[in-house]
């Protein structure tokens, strides 16, 4: 089995289609790099993944909307097409098993944290607040005594 996991943002607001019965959740997310090339000059990299979930539990589609920032994790795939130019293209596909909602524009506290993969209940949804998470000027001791 290949794993795949991304951090990044949605695109576009998610869609909810349902085919053959089942229902899938499609979105995109750009995960951008930035780095230094070899003159020194600041470059951006991004790569899109486009993403389907299938899942019954489509009420957490509400919350999938453009630039939010999500993690996602499943399995890769390459979709091979022709441009209209007659170029050949290729797409990178996700079958997504897991997601969490980690952040992006107009955050709300009641967002779920994370969302349940296939073997786990509706219940067992948990909702919290950037307020719980420590930053560093929390902890009493010096930053620099790090051992590394």
């Amino acid at each position: 089995m290949i794993k795949m996991q991304v951090i990044g943002n949605l695109g576009r607001d998610c869609l909810v289609n349902n085919v053959n019965g089942r229902n899938v959740i499609n979105f995109t997310v750009a995960h951008t790099e930035r780095y230094r090339d070899s003159q020194g000059n600041n470059q951006e990299r991004t790569t899109w993944v486009e993403c389907a979930w299938w899942t019954d539990r489509t009420t957490v589609s509400q919350y999938l909307t453009k630039g939010k920032q999500v993690y996602v994790e499943g399995q890769p795939d390459v979709r091979s097409f022709t441009r209209n130019d007659g170029t050949a293209g290729a797409a990178l596909i996700l079958r997504v098993r897991e997601l969490q909602l980690l952040g992006g524009r107009g955050d709300a506290a009641t967002a779920p944290a994370t969302t349940p993969t296939e073997g786990t209940s509706a219940s067992d949804i948990t909702n919290t607040s950037s307020s719980n998470a420590s930053s560093v000027n929390d902890f009493d001791e010096p930053v620099d005594d790090l051992p590394f």
